[in-house]
């Protein structure tokens, strides 16, 4: 890339990610005193997703014909929103969820290719740089907001063949994180588990409503 701008970069980047096949994600973040960390692997049909925050925890799956969630009790409840009797019902099961149905659709989004476009920063005065290993080095910041503080963010990409993302690293006042890809072009798909561990979408909500 003959004198790299901030533009010629993310067209390059968003080049690049619209040839891939998955890749491999960990985040590990900070918010107030709670750590939080996060393992994805998101592919063109299918991903899975473990997430920790403080002692609460969920997993998700998803495949071309179902996605699953499970957790365990404070993860379900704090984390996903389920009632306290919602939550005993579900016991140590998984959440069943057909493709076709917005909660399929809602982690499909975020656990397949699809997702790559967050990959790309959408805020204006994008600064670029170059690391000690020539690598380019895209700084922005994000204004606060009623619901999130003031952030920075330093995305750290490939000059290498491809164009991807190596690591991003975002800082505000009371936390910040940092992610990590890896495994690029991986072929990946969520777990199936076994139809006798999982209870279907509709019977947890009509336990909500009943």
């Amino acid at each position: 890339m003959k004198k790299p701008t901030a533009s010629s970069v993310l067209k390059a980047l968003k080049s690049a990610l619209a040839k891939e096949s998955g890749v491999h994600i960990t985040v590990s973040s900070k918010s107030g005193t709670t750590f939080n960390s996060v393992v994805a692997d998101l592919g063109t049909k299918g991903g899975s997703e473990t997430f920790i925050s403080g002692k609460s925890n969920i997993k998700i799956s998803v495949t071309p014909t179902y996605a699953y969630l499970s957790g365990n009790a404070s993860g379900l409840t704090t984390l996903v929103g389920l009632t306290a009797a919602q939550q005993k019902l579900v016991g140590t099961k998984s959440i069943a969820m057909k493709a076709g149905t917005s909660p399929y659709t809602s982690f499909k989004s975020n656990l397949t290719t699809t997702a790559f476009a967050a990959f790309l920063p959408t805020s204006k005065g994008i600064v670029l740089s170059r690391d000690k290993y020539r690598h380019y080095v895209l700084t922005w910041s994000t204004k606060a907001t009623s619901t999130i503080q003031k952030s920075t963010s330093v995305l750290t990409i490939s000059s290498g063949k491809k164009t991807l993302p190596i690591k991003e690293v975002v800082s505000s006042k009371t936390g910040g994180g940092t992610t990590k890809f890896s495994k690029w072009g991986e072929s990946a798909v969520g777990p199936t588990p076994s139809a006798a561990s999982t209870i279907s979408y509709s019977k947890v909500i009509k336990a909500v409503n009943g």
